[in-house]
């Protein structure tokens, strides 16, 4: 999804912020310590990415209005863009103020199958379907499976050595 926003975006950066406990689902299954570490695996070497961790701060606010607000403020010459998959965008009017984030953000959202994208609400992006989630990587990881060409070869074997998953 990265390199295709910065492709069909134009965008000079695409900042990552892992979500520290979101409010619709159950928290993620690695440590905010191990998925920091994979996400630096993954972006090693990557010009055009950079780190947010600012959701993962203990007390901070799980709404993507929150962190755009701050985002805003701290770069005000800066357009942000927010990425969403298809799916997300589907739920995106029951989401915390969201009147706000598009106010804050543009929304770009990325097609997927089974999903449909009005774009006089945001930015359609066209994208191929990937064959693989991450759940179904995870419970790839928790079988002791391979997860080459799945994720970069660093993460496969941060997983691995971590045994996280299992």
């Amino acid at each position: 999804m990265a390199k295709t926003a910065m492709q069909s975006l134009g965008l000079a950066k695409v900042l990552w912020i892992p979500t520290g406990k979101p409010g619709y689902r159950q928290p993620p299954v690695a440590s905010l310590f191990d998925r920091l570490a994979m996400l630096a695996l993954a972006l090693k070497g990557e010009e055009d990415s950079e780190i947010d961790s600012r959701e993962l701060a203990p007390g901070a606010s799980p709404y993507t209005v929150d962190t755009l607000t701050e985002l805003h403020a701290e770069r005000p010459d800066d357009e942000l863009y927010l990425l969403l998959g298809a799916d997300q965008f589907a739920n995106f009017q029951r989401w915390h103020r969201p009147s706000d984030i598009k106010r804050l953000a543009r929304l770009a959202v990325f097609t997927r199958p089974a999903y449909s994208v009005d774009s006089s609400k945001a930015i359609v992006v066209p994208m191929s379907p990937l064959a693989i989630s991450g759940s179904d990587i995870r419970a790839r990881a928790a079988r002791g499976d391979s997860l080459a060409g799945l994720v970069p070869a660093p993460v496969a074997n941060y997983i691995t050595e971590n045994r996280l998953y299992r």
